[in-house]
């Protein structure tokens, strides 16, 4: 792709006192009539990129310029080639581990060796994520619609977006566009989505807002809960909620009190925990809790069938 080629040309100009257009050409595999549009189109970009012929001659940066360099620092450029190799690992190819080659050529001065900084944001559903990554990926690069099935606690619909935002967060990953069926913009999560295809082409929008990812407006909270957890159970609480989640109580149990989204989300957490916990509060998950173990308890004194 040629914006691909225009950061890996600019980053090599960037590094080095001087380069070729033979050089450049044989580098990213392309004729020296491309690579000298690419260096005009980086010059009406703005680039102050400078030519010379003959002998000793070549392509570089005016010197002013290429001292803006010095405002990445080392940490940052392992962190930005950090980053890329983190996509690669959901992408299951090596087009960002290309990318980052591009960048890192000649960096030797501004990039450690060693890699220090490694991040993986493949997840247990990598067959099945990374083919949806692409599509939606295609999708917002070609204003393309989607459409799709989504399954979520209030139940199956069929939906259709025009989709703009690809966001990891909180360990997931989800997609930001207008639900043709809320009328509005909706933020929906990847792992739920399922027979996603491309559809006919849509006109951007001039006005997007930018997806609010605040826990409190995905999930905004319906009420407190007070826990006494077993001490054997801090590990997960500091995992989950971090060292300030809890008070440790005389006894060593651990007292746990925080706000929750809704009360099938939060049964299945406190369930997860099996006879290690004790619900104080709230009475009606006190209840709900008795109602689905006694459940449970019939079933299996049934044989499991009923």
């Amino acid at each position: 792709m040629r914006i691909d080629r225009l950061i890996g040309i600019l980053s090599i100009l960037l590094q080095k006192e001087m380069t070729t257009a033979p050089e450049l050409a044989e580098h990213f595999e392309v004729s020296r009539r491309t690579i000298n549009r690419d260096i005009e189109a980086l010059s009406n970009a703005g680039i102050p990129i400078r030519t010379t012929q003959g002998s000793g001659g070549g392509i570089c940066i005016m010197n002013g310029y290429r001292m803006d360099r010095t405002i990445l620092t080392s940490k940052d450029m392992q962190m930005i080639l950090a980053g890329l190799r983190s996509l690669d690992s959901v992408s299951g190819s090596r087009y960002y581990g290309r990318l980052m080659e591009k960048i890192q050529l000649g960096s030797s001065g501004i990039v450690s060796g060693r890699d220090s900084i490694l991040i993986d944001l493949s997840s247990w559903y990598r067959d099945t994520l990374a083919p949806k990554i692409e599509i939606i990926q295609d999708a917002i690069e070609l204003s393309r619609k989607l459409r799709f099935y989504y399954y979520s606690p209030k139940g199956e619909t069929e939906r259709e977006i025009e989709p703009y935002y690809l966001i990891f967060k909180w360990s997931s990953w989800y997609v930001y566009g207008f639900c043709r069926l809320r009328k509005d913009f909706r933020i929906f999560k990847l792992n739920r989505m399922d027979k996603i295809t491309l559809e006919d082409l849509f006109e951007k929008k001039t006005e997007v807002p930018y997806p609010d990812m605040d826990g409190e407006k995905i999930y905004p909270t319906t009420g407190k809960v007070k826990v006494i957890f077993d001490s054997s159970l801090k590990w997960r609480l500091i995992e989950d909620y971090g060292v300030n989640s809890y008070t440790e109580l005389p006894d060593g149990k651990l007292l746990f009190e925080h706000d929750y989204p809704d009360d099938e989300w939060l049964i299945s957490w406190l369930l997860s925990f099996a006879d290690q916990v004790t619900v104080i509060e709230p009475e009606r998950i006190r209840e709900k809790i008795t109602k689905i173990t006694s459940d449970i308890t019939s079933k299996y004194m049934n044989g499991g069938t009923k």
